[in-house]
């Protein structure tokens, strides 16, 4: 858990403490943990109920950054919730986070709303963005 915890604490300016990954853990989210040769280089936790999911959390190592870990982790992620039955997908992101934006956008998030004044370090919106996961050979349409 330390690797994780030390990702979160230096790309986050609010971090989640190793606590709540270990809470996460225990309820039995999907937590994913990307490896590259020997050094933690992300992770991606996620929620469910129903046929609804979230993405809580994702966070890449910043040597690891723009080499496709996020978006492995998102696709993955994304792979899991849909073998739980998940068929919408929720998550936040801070409007200033182009990068993050962009690539959730790239795999079929769009922005369905905004949480006004959501982040604390700095003050900041959070973008609301949904995407659809199909059942296994149908389309998804929302």
């Amino acid at each position: 858990m330390a690797p994780v915890a030390a990702i979160e604490r230096a790309v986050f300016a609010d971090p989640w403490s190793a606590n709540d990954f270990t809470e996460c853990l225990a309820a039995g989210a999907p937590f994913l943990v990307a490896v590259v040769g020997r050094a933690v280089a992300g992770y991606a936790v996620a929620h469910c109920a129903a046929d609804e999911g979230e993405v809580l959390n994702l966070g890449v190592a910043q040597p690891h950054r723009r080499g496709g870990v996020g978006r492995a982790l998102v696709e993955r992620v994304l792979d899991t919730l849909q073998g739980r039955g998940v068929r919408v997908v929720y998550l936040d992101v801070r409007e200033s986070n182009v990068a993050a934006r962009r690539l959730y956008e790239s795999l079929g998030f769009v922005e369905v709303g905004r949480r006004a004044r959501y982040y604390r370090r700095p003050v900041e919106d959070a973008v609301i963005l949904r995407a659809a996961i199909p059942a296994a050979g149908v389309s998804a349409k929302l």
